[in-house]
This record gives C-alpha cells, sequence and structure tokens, in this order.
C-alpha cells in the first residue's frame, strides 16, 4: 500500500485495503465507464445481500416522476419508517446520491437513505439524476431541481411536513445539495432547514494542496476527479449550479452542514466554501476528520470514526427538524 494509507484512520484504512484486494485500483482502474457503473453496482448488491437484504424498517416505493420542461422522468425512491403511524406528518428529507456525476444510484445508496429515513423518523426521497460523459451538465442539476418540485408538490400524499424539509447528499450530491438548495432560493422553491453536504465535490480546478497530494489512496483520487470534471462539464464552462463555488451571495439559505476528511481531495476546497460563509455571515456548522478518507463511512461503516461521523450528520437533521 502507499505511503498515502499511512496518513489514515487505521481501523478505516483496513477496510479499504479489502476493498482494493478486490478490487485493484478502485473503481478508477476500470477505465471503461458502463463496466465501471457495473462493477460499483455488483459490489453494492453482494453488500445488500450480505447483510440479509434491504433493511425491513423502512418501506420503499420506486416511482418515475415528470423531468423539467421534456426532460426524461426522474426515478425516485420513497423512504418511510414501517412504525410511523399512517397519518403522521413527518420530517422530510430530500437525498442526493454521489458518484462524481458520473457514476452512482437510487440503489447503490440505498443503505444511507435508509438511515436517515430510519433514525430520523423522516419520508425520504432518494433522486436519481442522468449521469455524464452521456449527459452533462446541467442535466444532473435540472434532474434534482425536477425532483425536489415532484417532493413538494405531494407533500401531502407522501405524508410529510413542508416546514421541517432537509436536503442532504455527498460527494456530488453534497454538491448538488448545495445547487438545488441555491436554485429554490433563486427561483422560490421549497424552503429548508438545512442544507447537508457531506464531502461536496465542490472545485473542476483542480489545484489545491489536496487535490494534487491525494493521488494513491484509491477511492476518489486526483485522475479520476478530473476525468469526472471533464465529462461532467462537456467542454463547456461552469456555472454556479454546477460548481458552487462560483456563488458568491450566499444570504437567505438555510444553515449549513459540512463535513470532510483530511485525506479526502475535497478538502481544501471544502474549507474554502466553510470560510466564506463564515465571512458571509451564515450558520455554518462544519467537521474535519484526521484520518479519513473519501467516503470512509462508507466503506467501514463499523470504524469508530465512521460512527461519529455519522452520529454528528444524524444528529444535525434531529436538531434541524425536531423545533418545527
Amino acid at each position: 500500500m502507499s505511503t498515502q494509507h499511512d496518513r489514515l484512520d487505521p481501523e478505516s484504512r483496513s477496510a479499504l485495503e479489502v476493498f482494493l484486494g478486490a478490487l485493484p485500483g478502485g473503481f478508477n482502474g476500470i477505465p471503461d465507464i458502463v463496466a465501471r457503473r457495473e462493477a460499483s453496482a455488483a459490489l453494492n448488491a453482494a453488500g445488500v445481500e450480505a447483510a440479509g437484504g434491504p433493511d425491513p424498517s423502512v418501506t420503499r416505493d420506486d416511482r418515475m416522476v415528470p423531468g423539467l420542461d421534456g426532460d426524461p422522468e426522474v426515478p425516485v425512491r420513497v423512504y418511510r419508517p414501517v412504525d410511523a403511524p399512517a397519518d403522521a406528518k413527518l420530517p422530510g428529507i430530500f437525498f442526493i446520491h454521489g458518484g462524481g456525476m458520473i457514476m452512482g444510484s437510487v440503489e447503490g445508496e440505498d443503505g444511507m437513505a435508509t438511515a436517515y429515513a430510519r433514525e430520523v423518523g423522516a419520508v425520504v426521497v432518494s433522486t436519481g439524476y442522468r449521469k455524464a460523459p452521456e449527459d452533462p451538465h446541467p442535466a444532473q442539476s435540472r434532474d434534482c431541481w425536477a425532483g425536489l418540485q415532484w417532493m413538494a408538490a405531494n407533500a401531502e400524499e407522501l405524508g410529510y411536513d413542508p416546514e421541517r424539509l432537509v436536503i442532504v447528499g455527498g460527494s456530488a450530491g453534497g454538491n448538488l445539495a448545495l445547487a438545488t438548495a441555491l436554485r429554490a432560493r433563486d427561483e422560490g422553491g421549497p424552503v429548508f432547514k438545512l442544507i447537508l453536504a457531506a464531502y461536496p465535490m465542490l472545485d473542476p480546478s483542480n489545484t489545491t494542496p489536496a487535490s494534487q497530494a491525494i493521488t494513491e489512496v484509491g477511492v476518489w483520487d486526483r485522475a479520476g476527479n478530473i476525468e469526472a470534471w471533464e465529462w461532467f462539464l462537456g467542454g463547456g464552462e461552469p456555472d454556479k449550479y454546477a460548481s458552487p463555488l462560483l456563488e458568491t451571495d450566499w444570504s437567505g439559505l438555510a444553515p449549513i452542514f459540512i463535513d470532510v476528511g483530511t485525506e479526502d481531495m475535497f478538502r481544501d476546497e471544502d474549507i474554502t466554501l466553510v470560510g466564506e460563509l463564515v465571512r458571509q455571515g451564515n450558520p455554518v456548522e462544519f467537521h474535519l476528520y484526521p484520518g479519513a478518507f473519501h467516503a470512509s463511512e462508507v466503506l467501514a461503516p463499523e470504524a469508530s470514526l465512521s460512527k461519529r461521523i455519522m452520529a454528528n450528520r444524524l444528529d444535525a437533521v434531529k436538531r434541524a427538524v425536531a423545533a418545527g
């Protein structure tokens, strides 16, 4: 293993080494994007099977909802705790999966969306979106916006309280959570209690020290990030809905929660955003985890560090929706 692995949290590193043993070079070791997605889906399916199937503590309802202005329909999965009274108005969570804008799916993050529904006691709407390179920006942003509009228009049927709505995403999903919240503000959309962006993918320049240093951890390294941004932008210039760092006015938004690990290549760009939020007077909660790599809590859920990461996220969401 590389010397970069020496800086990782030991418990999390052990799980990473098992992953890299099963998939040498990580997902980015598979050049063809279709084959890469298939490998990711296969590993996820194997993990669900090993766990004994989907968590039965929540119900799942897969739907196709209208896209924007003639766009394709958007897949969403609706989660609700099975022990919630049928007539209860629960908190609502709009959930956006990660995958660098080029991978990932609703199915692939079923476990994470389930955890939010179960632990918060919330209705979760997990949205899919089109992927680059087949569909570059703004396809991803448009699909998330369409999914959110559908959720907002169907609050009564879904059984959640629109006054207690949170948006959550990690990595590319963190980018899209921020971008979707900006669009909701700009276009008079739903109002959130909290915007949770876990290690968000924000900066297409790849010029920060972290983006230059993280080259061989094996989860989301420099080469893969450069490729993903090239595909995502499709030769175009980013706007603030592709790279939220370009936003200059963060007023009128809900409190924002951001976390990232010291060994994550998104570390510095996330810290830059946190600094700007603080300068503009936005309520922001930020956690920097020593030894955490990108998505380490997903690869090593039983590690003490991972449990701390998830506990802090869940606590932030619970606090945001508790007051009504």
